[in-house]
């Protein structure tokens, strides 16, 4: 018996469509994918329960990659969890044990807005932190689980195809996009967004027998060879506008603005709110996403 897909909404921040987690459940073993931040944990606890999952029965929590916003519950819900383990990149592991640099990367980013966005980060205890490698499979809540190693939104960066059914837990690898719609967002962030390494994992993604994209912002998707077309159409449009800019030597404040411009005159034409995508895309991230790493390619820095 193949467990259902339950998608969970997070409520992140009180508003629906933000940040999702998979519940995985054979009816003896149970998986979540994706645990969003600690401030949606609560939330995510009494949805896992409401669906008559015991929390004894939850004990697989598998990660994408190691951001707040799909990671940070981690080691909060490991204190609740008494039999679960938590599955990490190989990358992302030593900044799950020991948080302080990805809490410093982000404070950079959020300033005094992470307790709020994030919650408490509590580190994850290495005895019950599994490392995946890429090709590796896990066995989880009565489904084959392989690892497939897609960098280019981050190093850490791990998409989960979900063998019997086609199923393909993407992260953030996969953009974002609300229901409803068929517009995709490239999630940008710096410090590691990598144009070459994205399109390798999107060819990679490309040559495996994904029939849904299960996005963590935000729901499921068929049309599958179509999104990630589009996907990749804007990650490298969106590259050559900011590129333009950066060589320009515009400043970061400008270069948000002209972003925001850009990306929300394309949604209007496709009657798309942009209001929507922000919380799981902003601009803001996007812009000094592109704008390091063209600094960076470019020697500007």
């Amino acid at each position: 018996m193949h467990a259902q897909v339950e998608l969970i909404d997070l409520q992140f921040l009180g508003y629906p469509l933000a940040i999702a987690a998979y519940l995985l459940d054979d009816g003896t073993d149970a998986a979540l994918v994706e645990v969003g931040a600690t401030s949606t944990a609560e939330t995510l606890l009494r949805e896992v329960q409401a669906r008559g999952v015991a929390l004894e029965r939850v004990r697989h929590l598998i990660v994408t990659h190691i951001h707040l916003d799909h990671a940070g519950a981690l080691g909060w819900l490991l204190q609740r969890l008494p039999n679960a383990v938590a599955y990490v990149h190989p990358v992302g592991a030593p900044h799950l044990i020991d948080p302080s640099r990805l809490l410093a990367s982000a404070s950079r980013l959020y300033g005094e807005m992470m307790e709020r966005l994030w919650g408490e980060v509590v580190p994850v205890p290495e005895a019950r932190l599994r490392v995946v490698r890429d090709g590796e499979r896990i066995e989880a809540a009565g489904r084959t689980l392989l690892a497939v190693d897609t960098p280019g939104h981050a190093r850490h960066h791990h998409a989960y195809l979900d063998e019997s059914t086609g199923v393909l837990f993407a992260g953030d690898i996969a953009g974002v996009r609300m229901p409803g719609t068929t517009y995709v967002r490239p999630p940008t962030p710096p410090p590691e967004l990598d144009i070459e390494a994205w399109q390798a994992s999107l060819a990679k993604l490309r040559a495996m027998p994904i029939r849904q994209l299960a996005l963590t912002h935000f729901g499921l998707y068929d049309d599958v060879a179509r999104h990630l077309d589009e996907l990749e159409t804007r990650l490298l449009d969106w590259a050559g506008f900011t590129r333009a800019l950066v060589e320009q030597g515009v400043p970061d404040a400008e270069l948000i603005q002209r972003m925001r411009e850009y990306g929300n005159a394309e949604m209007h034409e496709q009657s798309v709110d942009p209001s929507s995508y922000d919380l799981g895309a902003g601009y803001e991230l996007i812009a000094l996403g592109y704008a390091r790493y063209w600094r960076k390619k470019l020697g500007l820095q």
